[in-house]
């Protein structure tokens, strides 16, 4: 394992790897190419371009494949099924040999013109630079406020203070990548491990573009359950709001029960009350499923981190020319 002491400042027979998780990204990946290519041919670094096909059922790997043959930078992760995208953003990061790993969507919402940006950053001495998105053009307002909340509530209740509005993004040194790497938990909620991991960091800002072609691989559903990952991974404020929660019930039980039989004994027994016997036996009823639900979410995490199987299996796996080389 490589070490984790401080990055040396870049010069130009710098490598750098550009990791591109894709799946069914076959309508945008040549276009989404040539402006990647664009945009590093200028540069004085040495470049890979690291494309992880996670398990797509279009045509992404055979268009890999014919980007390979026309441009040697390119390397191809195949994996053996999809297994999501923090998983295929982790394979791409080992899978990277270069001095530092750009990550960045095959979708061109993320503009691949602010790498220099990025890489001027990364030579400046931080180990992460992520690219905070001022506008997120071409999406509707509910996933516009949904978003916006959750970055928000994540700040508040996290015991990592996860960057407002940012994405997967950015770029990471050497150091930075191996300590990512180091990660192994199977719910990966890669913007939190980014953070967790600490060293120097700081941000850009930009304007988040529609997508270039094809359709959002999330549904509100995916999101949501995307968003419980992120809150089960990096924080217990569920376990403790139900803890309080139940605690406030019980209090509030208490308390009526008291009246009850105060008034019973000073005013003599009450009318059955039938209807305000139910609303009470189904309040305590939801509030219990309601905190069994989030010790079940948690339990089951733990049950699959217990299990220690391998993050991913790789199907096929062609190098760029610049890992050959070094080899």
């Amino acid at each position: 394992m490589a070490s984790l002491s401080s990055s040396k400042q870049g010069n130009a027979s710098q490598l750098i790897s550009v990791v591109v998780p894709a799946y069914n990204e076959a309508a945008v990946l040549e276009e989404s190419h040539n402006r990647l290519s664009a945009a590093i041919d200028g540069m004085a670094y040495d470049f890979e371009i690291i494309y992880v096909n996670d398990g797509s059922s279009d045509d992404t790997a055979g268009i890999i494949h014919g980007l390979r043959s026309r441009d040697p930078r390119v390397g191809l992760v195949n994996l053996s099924r999809n297994f999501g995208k923090e998983v295929a953003l982790t394979a791409g990061l080992e899978h990277a040999s270069g001095d530092a790993v750009v990550v960045i969507d095959a979708d061109l919402q993320d503009p691949p013109e602010l790498i220099p940006e990025l890489v001027a950053r990364w030579q400046e001495g931080f180990d992460v630079v992520y690219a905070t998105r001022n506008k997120r053009l071409g999406e509707n307002w509910l996933k516009k406020s949904t978003a916006a909340l959750f970055y928000r509530l994540m700040q508040k209740i996290s015991r990592i203070r996860l960057p407002r509005d940012t994405g997967d993004f950015r770029i990471l040194s050497r150091r930075a990548v191996d300590a990512v790497t180091r990660l192994r938990e199977q719910h990966r909620f890669m913007k939190g491990l980014f953070t967790w991991i600490g060293f120097k960091q700081t941000s850009i800002s930009y304007d988040r573009d529609p997508r270039h072609g094809g359709e959002s691989k999330w549904s509100y559903w995916q999101l949501w359950n995307f968003a419980l990952e992120g809150i089960t991974s990096f924080s217990v404020a569920p376990l403790k709001i139900s803890t309080y929660l139940g605690i406030l019930t019980a209090v509030g039980a208490f308390v009526y029960g008291a009246i009850i039989i105060t008034k019973t004994l000073i005013f003599g027994a009450d009318l059955p009350g039938y209807p305000s016997l139910m609303v009470v036996i189904l309040f305590l009823g939801g509030i219990q499923l309601i905190s069994i639900g989030i010790i079940g979410e948690y339990l089951g995490r733990t049950f699959n981190e217990s299990k220690n199987r391998p993050l991913y299996f790789v199907d096929e796996y062609l190098p760029s020319n610049r890992q050959t080389t070094a080899d």
